[in-house]
């Protein structure tokens, strides 16, 4: 077979295995107009998998229902091996506890890909931004709505409550993924608010590329808020932003003096930290550039009084 010949059917495989890659949801005909999405609200996709946190998944979820600012609820299961009679039981338990403004809906995926918490979903999300997190954070209802208002001040950029950064370690010559008390580059999906075309984005742009870099996902069962912080940063040129919350619990974290079967899936393993500097190396090297972002400062909804006062024997803040 003559070079052109050969060079013409490698690029013709290659087209063939990422068209295949690409989900139904791709499709150019299922994916709505923009402008016809609301953006009074927003949809809720929130991550399941472990059977042993259902009670909390549909507290968690119940409590999203009631807000006033969330159109519906996507309770995206992502355990294929989970007996059917458990679904059964959770869609119902969900069902029963959906507001009328705000239903909860169950959808099992075909996979356990972590990529799934991205897909567009054209026949299931109705609004311009969604909330993508985890199963095992309570956020109060105030703290969602004004994280939601810092939104749609910022629609281009990624908003959330949990940061972390990525950095140069100069003496490796090598990213790393790191904590910074100054700085931060990326949001995590525990609360991840971010404009639904961004969906689209990573899973069916990019090409070759951003295959090769969801496959990454795939591979380390790991790193898919990264790989979307990517996304958003290449796009929008700017990195994410970091607000304040009132109350926020986080029954995943490794730090929770409770049973092992809250915790989440990255924090039963060693190792965490360099796996997921593992992961920004490889992501720049598949798509051949670094477009993460850093930014500053966190977004608060008050600038009241911080002093502590003694009140009734108590120390309180002062404006109280």
């Amino acid at each position: 077979m003559t070079p052109p010949a050969t060079a013409i059917l490698l690029a013709a495989t290659l087209f063939a295995v990422v068209s295949a890659a690409r989900p139904p949801e791709c499709a150019p005909a299922r994916n709505q107009n923009p402008r016809t999405l609301r953006r009074d609200r927003l949809t809720v996709l929130m991550n399941g998998f472990s059977e042993s946190r259902i009670p909390l998944l549909e507290s968690l979820a119940a409590a999203y229902s009631l807000s006033p600012v969330v159109s519906a609820v996507l309770v995206l299961w992502g355990n294929p091996s989970t007996p059917p009679r458990v679904l059964t039981q959770l869609a119902r338990n969900l069902s029963l506890c959906s507001s009328a403004s705000a239903p909860i809906s169950l959808l099992p995926q075909r996979s356990a890909s972590l990529n799934g918490r991205f897909l567009p979903r054209p026949d299931d999300i109705a609004t311009d931004a969604v909330l993508v997190c985890d199963d095992d954070v309570e956020v109060d209802a105030a703290s969602l709505a004004f994280a939601f208002r810092v939104w749609t001040a910022h629609p281009r950029r990624v908003v959330g409550l949990f940061a972390r950064s990525h950095d140069l370690d100069l003496n490796r010559r090598e990213w790393v993924y790191t904590v910074h008390p100054d700085r931060f580059s990326i949001v995590l999906t525990k609360f991840m608010l971010l404009g639904t075309r961004y969906l689209y984005l990573y899973t069916c742009g990019g090409g070759a590329r951003m295959a090769r870099a969801r496959g990454t996902v795939d591979e380390v069962r790991n790193c898919e808020d990264i790989l979307m912080n990517f996304v958003v940063a290449e796009e929008a040129n700017v990195g994410p932003v970091l607000v304040g919350a009132g109350r926020v619990r986080d029954y995943g974290d490794a730090r929770n003096e409770e049973s092992a079967d809250l915790l989440g899936l990255s924090s039963r393993k060693g190792g965490h930290r360099k796996r997921r500097g593992w992961c920004i190396r490889k992501f720049h090297r598949v798509l051949g550039r670094m477009p993460l972002r850093y930014s500053y400062g966190k977004v608060v909804d008050s600038v009241g009084e911080q002093g502590l006062c003694n009140k009734g024997g108590k120390l309180v803040f002062c404006d109280q």
